[in-house]
């Protein structure tokens, strides 16, 4: 039986240059670095108090930007997007789509990180 969603791996030509992003721009905090396979790749890791772990690695398959951001995407959930859209363009993070509403759910955000992905900030309506 599934329990649940694990994690998300994003898989990149340089995870450490694409980590640095997600924390240096995006304000994740690393909790993990590693070496994994026979070659030593590397591996970064963010933890989140609530939901699924987000984890960058090397992948021998991948180069340059992906050429199909829309097929994935992931959210990150914020508690005031309003302010979190603002410290991402002072960033310079390229946005995709300005903050629109979705009913029933909340407000969304999209943006895209150095390697051509698209992620979403969300705020959630309160429950």
């Amino acid at each position: 039986m599934i329990k649940g969603l694990e994690g998300i791996l994003l898989f990149s030509a340089k995870p450490g240059r694409l980590a640095r992003f997600y924390a240096d721009k995006v304000g994740l905090k690393i909790t993990l670095e590693a070496e994994t396979g026979e070659k030593g790749e590397e591996m970064y890791g963010f933890e989140f108090e609530s939901g699924s772990n987000l984890y960058i690695l090397n992948h021998s398959r991948i180069t340059g930007k992906n050429k199909n951001p829309e097929r994935l995407m992931f959210n990150l959930e914020v508690s005031d997007i309003e302010s979190s859209v603002k410290k991402l363009e002072r960033g310079g993070v390229k946005k995709i789509a300005d903050t629109y509403h979705m009913q029933d759910y909340g407000y969304i955000a999209t943006f895209e990180d150095i390697d051509g992905n698209y992620f979403q900030l969300v705020q959630t309506r309160p429950s």
